[in-house]
């Protein structure tokens, strides 16, 4: 494929290429989640207001990097494989308590077992953030190949979900639409694609100009897209005209973990790649308590809220007081469809009796 010429009388040949290898790579998926041995995973509970997950090729400095960033002790030595489980810490932050996991080294295969990979990845799937940890030296090249092994378990990263209704149907044949030009995959693309999955029957509609292989992505509809921040590591082995370069880079931050420099950088930036909200609940009659915030997802509504709470306090939810950047006057009175911000503070009022 990679040698074949890209024109249009080849792209309905790539296209079908595309699709059977997006079959064949489903289905190794499916089996490696119900394939595995019990026992097998790392059992780590979630806790804390946020789940970042460190993955990297052996000896590359995350146990260094967790051991300063939190006061839990990762044993790191010089030689690979110090780290054989999953082991977590907490860092405080911003009032809240964000978990960070130290996942034991991964190798080239990782995503087809090899090294206990499949089990790596499975944690990084829990996560709200992956923290992808290089060598300055060779840091494009171990992302590359990192990047590459996260795809191949459908992990997509830093990459917007294709906006793609695709609604599979009883009768009625496929119906494709689309509000927009189409340059990397139209109708009769999608139709051969649709045929090699054996879906005759679906509802289609492009919303935006999606090529062949976000097409997949949303037939498959196992995909996790995930935000990933790349930490380049020991940039004091480097000159500083390369640190600067690697700097520049897309969602890239450049450290040292053993000389403790830039974390605070690096805490700043995942934090914001988080993209979390704090919220503070006021009860009636008293002051809010600003020590111990309620960290949620940004755009997260007053029904969100109660949610979190309990899943029967939107069934009492009577209305909400709110002051802060969300509240055009202070206090708002605002229904449960509201949407907060950070550093809001809310105060909710429930239904008395049954």
């Amino acid at each position: 494929m990679a040698r074949t010429q890209k024109n249009k009388a080849t792209n309905y040949h790539l296209g079908r290429l595309k699709g059977k290898i997006a079959l064949l790579r489903s289905q190794l998926i499916s089996e490696s989640k119900t394939g595995g041995k019990a026992g097998e995973g790392f059992d780590v509970a979630k806790s804390g207001d946020a789940r970042v997950a460190m993955i990297g090729f052996p000896s590359v400095g995350k146990s260094t990097l967790l051991s300063t960033l939190t006061n839990t002790k990762s044993e790191a030595a010089a030689y690979a494989f110090t780290t054989l489980t999953c082991i977590p810490g907490v860092i405080p932050y911003n009032n809240a308590k964000i978990q960070l996991l130290d996942l034991p080294g991964i190798i080239e295969g990782a995503s087809k077992g090899k090294g206990r990979g499949k089990q790596v990845i499975a944690v990084a799937r829990t996560s709200d953030l992956i923290l992808m940890v290089v060598e300055a030296h060779k840091a494009e090249l171990q992302a590359k190949l990192l990047t590459k092994e996260l795809e191949d378990v459908g992990i997509r990263i830093n990459t917007e979900k294709p906006d793609i209704s695709f609604t599979i149907k009883k009768t009625g044949g496929i119906k494709f639409n689309s509000t927009c030009e189409l340059t990397h995959c139209d109708e009769k693309m999608c139709r051969e694609i649709l045929g090699l999955s054996k879906i005759h029957n679906a509802e289609i509609l492009f919303r935006k100009d999606h090529t062949v292989d976000q097409f997949i992505d949303v037939i498959e509809g196992n995909r996790k897209y995930m935000r990933c921040l790349y930490c380049i590591n020991k940039v004091d082995t480097i000159t500083v005209g390369e640190m600067d370069r690697l700097a520049r880079l897309k969602d890239t931050v450049v450290i040292s973990a053993h000389w403790k420099l830039n974390l605070d950088f690096l805490l700043e930036k995942m934090w914001t790649y988080l993209d979390v909200v704090r919220l503070f609940t006021k009860p009636r009659g008293k002051r809010p308590d600003f020590s111990d915030p309620v960290v949620m997802p940004r755009g997260t509504t007053i029904m969100g809220v109660c949610n979190h709470i309990h899943r029967d306090f939107a069934k009492r939810f009577k209305s909400a007081n709110v002051w802060g950047t969300s509240a055009k006057h202070v206090p708002q009175s605002v229904s449960i469809k509201h949407e907060l911000q950070d550093e809001d503070v809310i105060q909710l009022m429930t239904k008395t009796g049954k």
